[in-house]
């Protein structure tokens, strides 16, 4: 497949020696009751080679395999790297083996099972030839090829399944657009689907750290080149072609589907993995909303029993439990990992009542009727940081209270008139938090390694506020982010802020604070992996307006 243009590329910051890894050695040996072949090469349709490593049972015989492809390393203890490296996610070294990828799946679990698990380093990574791409259509296209490899195999049955999370959930989305024959199931956990909107730009506004950390540092291990993501990124500020290239089409893509998906990934992959669901047209699609740490819940034991259920249906043919599963299954929060699982029949949930609450800034309270009279507030837009008074001066908050248990779940959106004096574009971080009965903040699990977060996230820069009204609806807006349209100095203009999904229980007196400032609404020490936007376009002061002919309102969607 022709690219639609060139893509930079660069020397990689890694050569695989420097991790103790080199290749390919080709080698075949009987452990733990499983065939381990390594360094098998795998030809793509231009003649390159890239290596997989392969699992599969020692008795013999034909089995469906699992397909794990992510660019972080197939060699083994990768998984281990997981465990050391991020020691808040919730896992401990006892709860994977040795023979795991990063966030794929566990050849000591599939294979006693009856399964084989590939293991891929794709094109131009550690020592695969050719020069690295991510998420681009060659990608995609080399997944294709060594998917119907597999499926050639004298031990494989001829069904492939893909499962794994982040990276090797979002590759999901981009080969089973391009319809693999022998691609049989998928079970994306937690990916993201659309590249620039929800994970290297936030309602327009560039992410500054967990981006270029991972366009730099995470995916450039190569013996030959690698995109330079960065560069491209400081080169392609508007969703543009480029962009378009890392965007799954969704509406391709008719595989059987297991989609799991977190309240507690905003930021990364909470948005995509649920547009990916509700965009798929696969007839056969589930979907499965947690609310905690994401690598915890994709190895706990609950979880693999429902995953082994999905993948016994569809590679191997078997009558199980995923025939009496709803449609879409979500748990409701109360606090931190506490809360409720409830069943629906579809994504969004059909019987969400959209309720629309109104921006009085002189009350700074939340209300059912828009206000008579007209006032705002402001708040310096770089405000913020450790110190408390500066906090509140760096925000603007408005609070509803709830007089009987309140389900909400599913999407919010805030329309908000806002204005600066002091410059020409305005950059707004948007929180929902919940207050419990005392008018303390709940904590719920966030960015899939804290446990001190928000309810939900939303984020807007003002010039790239035009929106795709082809695709916008009452629930969530959608922006073309084609075109800056700057604001004139203390001009008030309407933005429409997409609020990443939630699922939040409310129970009677407690309350729903709406947090609008000019800084991200969560601030963690900076050698922490976070999602961070420290290069805004905010200058002095940022004004909310409400009442009157302004109509500032919230929509909350509420699950009797």
């Amino acid at each position: 497949m022709q690219e639609p243009f060139e893509y930079r590329f660069r020397d990689p910051p890694y050569r695989p020696g420097e991790f103790g890894v080199s290749g390919p050695r080709p080698e075949s040996r009987v452990e733990r009751g499983m065939v381990i072949e390594k360094d098998v090469a795998v030809p793509m349709r231009d003649g390159a080679r890239i290596y997989a490593d392969v699992f599969r049972p020692a008795g013999g015989g034909v089995v469906p395999a699992l397909l794990a492809w992510g660019p972080y390393g197939k060699h083994e203890g990768t998984l281990q790297y997981l465990v050391r490296a991020f020691p808040t996610a919730g896992l401990d070294e006892g709860d994977v083996g040795p023979y795991a990828m990063f966030e794929g799946p566990d050849p000591g679990f599939w294979v006693p099972r009856g399964y084989a698990v590939v293991n891929v380093n794709p094109r131009g990574l550690w020592y695969s030839e050719g020069n690295a791409t991510f998420l681009s259509p060659k990608e995609a296209e080399d997944c294709y090829d060594t998917i119907e490899w597999i499926s050639r195999q004298p031990w494989c049955s001829g069904r492939v399944g893909m499962t794994g999370v982040s990276y090797l959930a979002v590759i999901q989305w981009f080969v089973a657009a391009l319809r693999p024959p022998h691609l049989a199931a998928i079970n994306p956990w937690e990916g993201w689907s659309d590249t620039y909107r929800e994970v290297a730009f936030h309602g327009g506004i560039p992410e500054s750290w967990f981006w270029p950390y991972w366009a730099v540092q995470r995916v450039g291990v190569s013996s030959t080149s690698v995109e330079d993501l960065l560069a491209e990124s400081l080169e392609h500020p508007l969703r543009d072609d480029f962009w378009e290239s890392k965007a799954a089409t969704l509406e391709r893509i008719t595989t059987p589907a297991y989609v799991v998906a977190s309240w507690s990934d905003h930021g990364m992959h909470t948005r995509g993995t649920l547009e990916g669901f509700r965009c798929i047209r696969s007839e056969q699609k589930w979907l499965e909303v947690h609310g905690e740490k994401k690598w915890a819940f994709y190895y706990a034991p609950r979880s693999l029993k429902r995953q082994a259920a999905f993948f016994d249906c569809f590679l191997k043919g078997e009558e199980t439990e995923v025939s009496g599963w709803p449609r879409v299954r979500t748990f409701v929060r109360e606090r931190a990992t506490e809360g409720e699982w409830r069943s629906f029949g579809e994504w969004p949930i059909p019987e969400t009542s959209y309720r629309e609450l109104y921006l009085d800034p002189g009350t700074g309270r939340l209300v059912e009727k828009k206000p008579a009279r007209e006032s705002c507030r402001w708040h310096l837009a770089l405000g913020g940081g450790y110190d408390r008074k500066r906090r509140e001066l760096g925000r603007t908050t408005f609070e509803y209270a709830f007089t009987r248990t309140t389900d909400t779940v599913g999407y919010m959106r805030l329309r908000v008139w806002m204005s600066t004096p002091d410059g020409d574009d305005m950059d707004v971080f948007v929180g929902i938090e919940k207050l419990d009965g005392d008018g303390n903040a709940v904590p719920f699990v966030h960015y899939s390694q804290y446990e001190d977060g928000p309810a939900a996230l939303g984020w807007l820069r003002a010039s790239h506020r035009e929106l795709d009204l082809m695709r916008t609806t009452e629930w969530q807006p959608v922006h073309t982010h084609r075109r800056e349209l700057k604001v004139e100095p203390g001009e008030v203009v309407p933005l429409d802020i997409e609020i990443w999904a939630s699922g939040t229980r409310f129970r009677a007196g407690e309350r729903l604070r709406l947090v609008i400032q000019g800084h991200d609404i969560q601030d963690y020490p900076h050698h922490q992996a976070y999602g961070r936007h420290e290069r805004t376009v905010n200058r002095g002061r940022n004004f909310v307006w409400g009442g009157g002919g302004y109509d500032s309102y919230l929509v909350i969607p509420v699950v009797d």
